[in-house]
């Protein structure tokens, strides 16, 4: 795999902004610049959580909190000029520790589904955290989207910033120690590019993926039925009655899961029994960085190219929210209020020998990147 020296670059990096986390200032610098700022955020199991605030030339920001890898908030203008956020998510460390449904976080270690929370390694079987009835989601019952990871900024000309992690082994009951590194950049042109890398001491799998939850109108008063999206996939992974893959693939042609010419969201969601929560088989020659997904809101105006190294993309219509969680303005996150595209490998691959391998081994090095762009159409 790539990025042979990345954690060697990574420690330099780290060792030489270390005051960078150490340092308790509320911020580092206007957040009317481009940059980053960083604020305390709060604090869990005796550690101090930062929300750090990316914004770029043209004055649009990101903020992302080290608690979960969660991005907070998304905001820019729409095509009328007017500024507003396009994620769902919160102002306080408190309502993140209410347990939402995974607004804006970083998965692992293993994002979506695993059966019955067990898989079979070099002929060992290993036994998961279920928090999902009888399967495992998102990483069990503590993934990394509710640990606390360590953050350093690393570059304040294009904000980026650098989040890492040590995975025990044993969390969760994945086997071998994993050391994972996590790099979010945003650039001028508003693209946000997250950059995953890990390796492990022992033979595992790993799923990295992002849980943005997207409203294009910058509104959740609005579903995303009229939202349009394509997606580049010729084929889906249909799936049982809990979700899990029955290890086919089949064709979209002739169903509702055809996006391969844009479609607007709620013209078949009602043939689909739930709603959309499945993994679309991305047609991809290779593994290089390539668009593989558009979202786009005629209202706002506002369009949001997908380009990712993986090989799925899992699309979820927001099927499960239920209002119980209400952002700022005090307006609840209703059903099909905003939508996930999350770039994978496909769920309960372990259990799959035919979908792509999520294996790493020691000595590998797993590296995968994935980014949004934003524009105005």
């Amino acid at each position: 795999m790539k990025n042979q020296l990345f954690f060697l670059s990574c420690a330099a990096i780290l060792l030489g902004i270390a005051a960078c986390n150490n340092n308790k200032n509320e911020t580092t610098m206007d957040e009317t610049k481009p940059g980053i700022s960083k604020a305390s955020f709060g604090n869990v199991d005796g550690k101090e959580v930062y929300l750090y605030t990316l914004t770029n030339s043209k004055g649009n920001q990101v903020k992302i909190t080290n608690y979960g890898g969660i991005m907070t908030s998304w905001t820019s203008p729409d095509k009328s000029g007017k500024i507003s956020g396009i994620l769902v998510g919160f102002d306080s460390l408190d309502s993140y520790l209410q347990r939402p449904p995974y607004f804006g976080a970083l998965i692992g270690r293993y994002g979506n589904r695993i059966a019955n929370g067990k898989f079979k390694l070099d002929n060992i079987e290993y036994t998961l955290a279920t928090n999902n009835g009888k399967n495992q989601l998102h990483g069990g019952n503590k993934g990394f989207d509710k640990a606390v990871w360590d953050a350093a900024i690393v570059n304040d000309s294009t904000p980026a910033l650098l989040l890492s992690y040590v995975s025990k082994d044993g969390e969760e009951g994945y086997p071998g120690t994993l050391k994972v590194n996590v790099r979010y950049t945003l650039t001028n042109d508003d693209e946000v590019e997250i950059e995953y890398n890990a390796e492990t001491d022992k033979p595992t799998i790993v799923n990295l993926t992002h849980h943005n939850y997207y409203n294009l109108t910058g509104d959740v008063s609005n579903t995303i039925n009229d939202h349009t999206l394509m997606i580049a996939a010729d084929n889906y992974t249909p799936v049982d009655s809990t979700l899990i893959p029955t290890g086919k693939i089949e064709p979209v042609k002739g169903t509702p899961f055809d996006f391969t010419t844009a479609e607007k969201i709620g013209a078949r969601i009602d043939q689909v029994k739930g709603g959309y929560d499945h993994n679309w088989v991305l047609n991809r020659k290779d593994n290089s960085l390539q668009l593989v997904a558009v979202l786009s809101d005629a209202v706002s105006g506002r369009k949001l190219e997908v380009y990712t190294m993986e090989p799925g993309l899992q699309f979820y219509s927001g099927n499960f929210l239920d209002g119980k969680f209400k952002i700022a303005g005090d307006k609840p996150v209703n059903r099909r209020t905003a939508l996930c595209l999350e770039t994978q490998h496909f769920p309960d691959s372990p259990n799959q020998p035919s979908f792509p391998s999520t294996v790493l081994r020691p000595g590998e090095k797993y590296h995968t990147v994935t980014k949004y762009k934003l524009s105005i159409e």
